[in-house]
């Protein structure tokens, strides 16, 4: 007999240690087996979780490439043409001095080519006003060197000094944009 046999024999209490430690063994093996299971379990879930998430990217991804595409494409099309409705509106301004033209030949009177002169610059002026442009305020308006461009001086003591006394080319504003500013002849003192 071995020791242990001996130990077993003479110590009633080792025997169902032995015992008691055969049986936790054979749980662990058995625990150590759902683990297992369960990790297994666990990598195919977030397999499957990483599967889902890359296919939502890759669908994401796709999806703002098109976005991009019809961005550029929008915004190719508006510079190309933008400026279509504008043309049209002023294609009606071209009939109109065509009309004039017509007519002005045919006629001897002056009134009625002024009139028809000022027909057309006011319907020409009225397209321009819808599409936003601004004529920009010149005379005895304070200088302004954002929306005005000085030229020449006018000496004189009649107005304050930095005021606009004269306007030598028109200044013209998209909404809050200068386009072009105003040449003016700013006041200054005579003295």
């Amino acid at each position: 007999m071995n020791k242990k046999q001996k130990e077993e024999n003479i110590n009633p209490f080792m025997q169902k240690n032995n015992e008691t430690e055969e049986k936790t063994s054979t749980q662990e093996n058995e625990d150590k087996v759902e683990e297992t299971t369960s990790d297994n379990d666990d990598v195919e879930k977030l397999k499957l979780e990483l599967d889902d998430l890359n296919n939502k990217y890759l669908r994401l991804a796709a999806d703002f490439d098109n976005y991009r595409k019809r961005q550029a494409q929008e915004r190719e099309s508006l510079l190309k043409y933008g400026a279509q409705e504008t043309l049209t509106q002023l294609i009606n301004v071209l009939d109109t001095f065509e009309r004039a033209k017509e007519n002005n030949d045919k006629t001897e009177d002056c009134t009625a080519i002024i009139n028809n002169y000022n027909v057309a610059i006011k319907q020409f002026e009225d397209i321009l006003t819808k599409c936003g442009l601004e004529k920009i305020e010149t005379v005895n308006q304070k200088f302004n060197p954002n929306y005005h461009e000085a030229i020449s001086q006018t000496p004189t003591n009649d107005v304050e000094e930095d005021t606009i006394v004269a306007e030598m080319r028109a200044g013209y504003k998209l909404k809050d944009k200068v386009l072009r500013p105003a040449m003016v002849s700013v006041a200054v003192s005579e003295g």
